[in-house]
C-alpha cells in the first residue's frame, strides 16, 4: 500500500494500480488548486476543506482491492453539536490496514476503538481548533497503538488553515528516534521503523 500526502487532510492511497482519494480540499490558505485522479473518492464529512469531490479526475471503473470499514464519530467533543459528524475509514489491502481519522474532535470510546480494530497506520489530525489538538492526537494514537502514525490537518506556513497549530508540538511528544521526516510526499508500506512519519508537501 502506498500513501501520498496531497496537503491538509488529503491523501492518495494506492494498491495494485487502484487509487483512492481521501478528503479532497478546496479553499485552504496557501495550497494551490488540488489536482488528483482516482478510482474512488471518500470524504470524512461535508466541509469545504474535505469534500471537493469535483476536483478529482475520475479513473475508469475497475475492481477495488481495498476492504473499507466506516466508523461514525464526531467533529467536536460535544457529540456533534458544534460541527456535526465525522467518519473514520479503515482501508485494508496488501496485508496492511490504514485508518484515516478525518476531522476527529474527541477521544474514541471503547466501542469505537473496537470498531476501528488493529491498524498498522493512522492518519491523524493534530492542529487543534477544529479537531483534537496535539495532546489529544497523541492520546488517540496511544489508544489505537498503530505501528506508524502520519500527522495531518496542521499549518505549515504558507500552507494550511491560519487558526490551527503546526505539527511541531505533536512531534515533540514522541521520542526523537521515533520521528521520521521524509524528503517527499509519499511513503510505502511496510515502513522500516515504527513511529511518526512526516511527509513533505510537494507544491
Amino acid at each position: 500500500m502506498k500513501l501520498t500526502w496531497l496537503g491538509h487532510a488529503c491523501f492518495l492511497l494506492e494498491q495494485a494500480g487502484y487509487t483512492v482519494l481521501l478528503d479532497p480540499y478546496t479553499g485552504v490558505e496557501g495550497y494551490p488548486p488540488l489536482r488528483a485522479a482516482a478510482h474512488q473518492v471518500f470524504c470524512s464529512h461535508q466541509h469545504f476543506d474535505h469534500c471537493a469531490v469535483e476536483l478529482a479526475e475520475p479513473l475508469p471503473a475497475r475492481e477495488c482491492p481495498f476492504a473499507v470499514r466506516e466508523i461514525p464519530t464526531f467533529h467536536d467533543g460535544q457529540g456533534g453539536a458544534l460541527r456535526g459528524e465525522n467518519t473514520i475509514r479503515v482501508f485494508s489491502a496488501g496485508g496492511f490496514t490504514a485508518a484515516h481519522l478525518g476531522d476527529l474532535g474527541h477521544q474514541l470510546s471503547q466501542a469505537q476503538l473496537e470498531a476501528v480494530g488493529q491498524v498498522d497506520l493512522v492518519m491523524v489530525p493534530v492542529g487543534g481548533t477544529y479537531t483534537v489538538d496535539a495532546a489529544g492526537a497523541k492520546q488517540v494514537c496511544e489508544a489505537l497503538s498503530p505501528k506508524w502514525t502520519v500527522p495531518m490537518h496542521y499549518r505549515h506556513a504558507p500552507y494550511g488553515l491560519p487558526n490551527v497549530d503546526g505539527v511541531e508540538e505533536f512531534l515533540s511528544m514522541w521520542p526523537a528516534e521515533l520521528v521520521h521526516r521524509l524528503d517527499g510526499s509519499a511513503l510505502e508500506l511496510p515502513l522500516p521503523d515504527r513511529g511518526v512519519w512526516v511527509p513533505q508537501f510537494q507544491a
